[in-house]
């Protein structure tokens, strides 16, 4: 009988051992779980605002402005616009289709 009764008492200890280290691990496996729906939740916000910082960026008076400033471009206007008309391709080019550059100041227009 006394036997039994240890046997029996050290399948208690056991189990009870047991109890203690899988709660352990899973407090440990939620605590992780939790740091990466936190960490996922602070990547998304980061992405949202790099999202809205290329919204800003891409602007059309942040385009035309940087266009104008550091590309010295400017709009077209009819004055500086060649007006090209197609002529279907019959064996010669005419003198009149081809169109020339304009050169100002050393540069294209």
């Amino acid at each position: 009988m006394t036997r039994v009764n240890l046997m029996l008492l050290l399948a208690v200890l056991a189990s009870a051992l047991y109890l203690v280290s899988v709660q352990y691990d899973s407090r440990r496996l939620f605590s992780e779980l939790d740091r990466a729906v936190l960490d996922a939740r602070r990547i998304e916000t980061e992405r949202e605002q790099l999202e809205l910082e290329k919204r800003q960026q891409a602007t059309v008076q942040r385009v035309e402005k940087l266009a104008k400033d550091k590309l010295d471009m400017r709009a077209a206007t009819p004055a500086i616009t060649d007006y090209v008309s197609y002529q279907p391709y019959g064996g010669s080019v005419p003198g009149s289709a081809v169109v020339q550059p304009r050169v100002s100041g050393g540069r294209l227009q």
